[in-house]
């Protein structure tokens, strides 16, 4: 019996009216300033700015660009997650550990191509390693790491993740001109050869 990793439990804190609303202006603002450029680029002055807001306002509930980034980026990973946990195979429990791994990389070059620059403000460098979603994803190849009978899947997770890194697939959507499908298909291959000779 495979173990499956958690969905941290979500109880959101009762906000205020106004700040919703202030909170909404600068997730707006700062998906428009993502979008519009290099999201490396953007400052925390840039996004209070494109808001409407006060920079205290706005550092009071994010200590950083990146933390706004991954705000944004939340719903979609977590949408992810829950398929990873309880959808249908390959995706979900049920199928060979090498065809969930191929699946995984599938949906995972969907969300970078989907959402690659809000991936880039927030999971660059080695601001990616500290993220939940991080956390998520490396306990999820150790569970097909296990499940396909590798002794010792501990030194196997960073090689397996780091082709999904953001700067990787920037890279390779944009000056290489590899397509999504491509990318994946490249990823499946990886996954098949290295889980089913595990």
């Amino acid at each position: 019996m495979s173990l499956s990793p958690q969905l941290p439990e979500r109880t959101p804190p009762r906000e205020r009216a106004d700040a919703a609303r202030n909170r909404q202006r600068v997730l707006d603002a700062a998906a428009r300033l993502f979008a519009a450029g290099d999201p490396r680029t953007v400052t925390m002055e840039d996004i209070a700015r494109e808001a409407g807001v006060g920079k205290a306002t706005l550092y009071r509930r994010y200590p950083d660009q990146g933390a706004v980034a991954a705000a944004l980026l939340d719903e979609h990973e977590r949408d992810l997650q829950e398929k990873l946990l309880r959808g249908a195979p390959p995706l979900g429990p049920g199928a060979p550990p090498a065809e969930r791994l191929a699946a995984f990389y599938a949906a995972m070059v969907e969300l970078l191509d989907r959402h690659l620059p809000l991936v880039l403000g927030a999971e660059t460098g080695a601001a990616r390693y500290g993220t939940g979603a991080y956390g998520f994803w490396r306990a999820h190849l150790r569970v097909l790491l296990t499940d396909a009978g590798v002794a010792d899947p501990e030194p196997l997770i960073e090689p397996l993740l780091a082709p999904l890194a953001p700067d990787v697939y920037r890279y390779q959507r944009h000056e290489r001109g590899q397509g999504p499908d491509e990318i994946a298909a490249g990823l499946s291959w990886l996954a098949q050869r290295i889980l089913r000779s595990a």
